[in-house]
């Protein structure tokens, strides 16, 4: 199940990746759900997510802070 949860938030950024502040929103709504491994898993896919769009890179401030 929690494995799932991780995909899931995948699968909806992925999908909301046209509209940087509806990316940022959810991923910050996650980031309030997922465990922390899940968030380093997440976080390392948003690096390489991100490399080729540079217009979502300003939401990885959600994952450092």
């Amino acid at each position: 199940m929690r494995k799932s949860m991780y995909v899931y938030t995948k699968n909806i950024l992925e999908r909301v990746s046209f509209d940087p502040t509806l990316f940022c929103k959810e991923l910050d709504k996650a980031l309030k759900v997922l465990l922390p491994y899940e968030i380093e898993q997440l976080t390392e896919w948003l690096l390489s997510y991100t490399a080729e769009k540079p217009e979502l890179r300003q939401c990885l401030i959600y994952v450092n802070r």
